[in-house]
C-alpha cells in the first residue's frame, strides 16, 4: 500500500483497503479484522456528521486533514486510546477507525499488557483494547505508517470477503454502511447501536 493509494481514496475505499492489513508495534503484530471509515468536515466531499472533522479543523483532528497514511490516536471517555488511518489528500478529512484485530505476533507482550486470563479473541477486540494491545501513546499520533523503518508500520492485505453495516455507537449518520469486519473472525466486537441515534425506517442493522 502506498500513500498514493490512500490519498486518491474515499473513506469507505481506504476502509476495504485496510481492513486485512498488518499493523506492527514495539514487537507486536496484529491483522486488522474490523474497520469504520469517518469522512469530512461540512464543506467537505464526504461530511460526516459522526466525524472528529466535522466542526472543522483543530489541534486534536489535525491528522485527519493532514497526509494520508499517518496514525491519527485520540483519548476516548478519558480513559481508551483508539487509532485511526488517515486517508485521502492534506486539505481533505478522512480517516479509517481501527476497531478489532487478531494478533499474529507478540501474544506474550500483548497478554502482559491486557491480562492473563484473556480469551484469544479479546485480546484487541474493541478499539481501546486494541490501542492497548499495541502499547499506543497519544505521542504516536502522526505517526507515519507507510514509511520504511517507521516504528508502527502498516502493510497492506486486503480482504476479498467481508461484511458492510452501520457503524457502532454513533449517534448522528448512525445508519451509514461504513463498518466493516471479518465474518470469519471471532474478534469482531459486537454491534451496539447508539440508544440517542434515531430510528430511520427501512435502514439495514448490522448482524455482527
Amino acid at each position: 500500500m502506498s500513500e498514493r493509494e490512500l490519498a486518491a481514496a474515499d473513506p469507505l475505499t481506504a476502509a476495504r483497503l485496510v481492513l486485512g492489513a498488518r499493523l506492527t508495534a514495539g514487537g507486536v503484530t496484529v491483522r486488522v479484522v474490523e474497520v469504520e471509515a469517518y469522512g469530512s468536515d461540512e464543506a467537505g466531499p464526504w461530511p460526516d456528521p459522526a466525524a472528529h472533522s466535522y466542526p472543522g479543523p483543530t489541534q486534536r483532528n489535525a491528522v485527519m486533514f493532514g497526509p494520508a497514511g499517518r496514525l491519527y490516536v485520540y483519548l476516548s471517555h478519558g480513559l481508551h486510546l483508539c487509532m485511526n488511518v488517515s486517508c485521502a489528500g492534506v486539505g481533505t478529512a478522512a480517516a479509517v477507525l481501527l476497531r478489532a484485530a487478531e494478533v499474529v505476533e507478540g501474544e506474550d507482550i500483548v497478554r502482559r499488557r491486557r491480562g492473563q486470563d484473556k480469551r484469544f479473541r479479546d485480546l484487541a477486540r474493541g478499539p481501546g483494547n486494541l490501542g492497548q494491545a499495541l502499547g499506543i501513546t497519544l505521542a504516536d499520533n502522526g505517526t507515519d505508517l507507510l514509511a520504511a523503518g517507521s516504528v508502527i508500520r502498516l502493510r497492506l492485505d486486503p480482504l476479498i470477503e467481508h461484511a458492510e453495516g452501520p457503524r457502532v455507537g454513533v449517534s448522528r449518520a448512525a445508519e451509514r454502511p461504513w463498518r466493516l469486519w471479518d465474518p470469519a473472525s471471532s474478534a469482531v466486537s459486537a454491534y451496539r447501536r447508539s440508544p440517542r441515534a434515531p430510528v430511520v425506517p427501512g435502514a439495514r442493522e448490522s448482524k455482527a
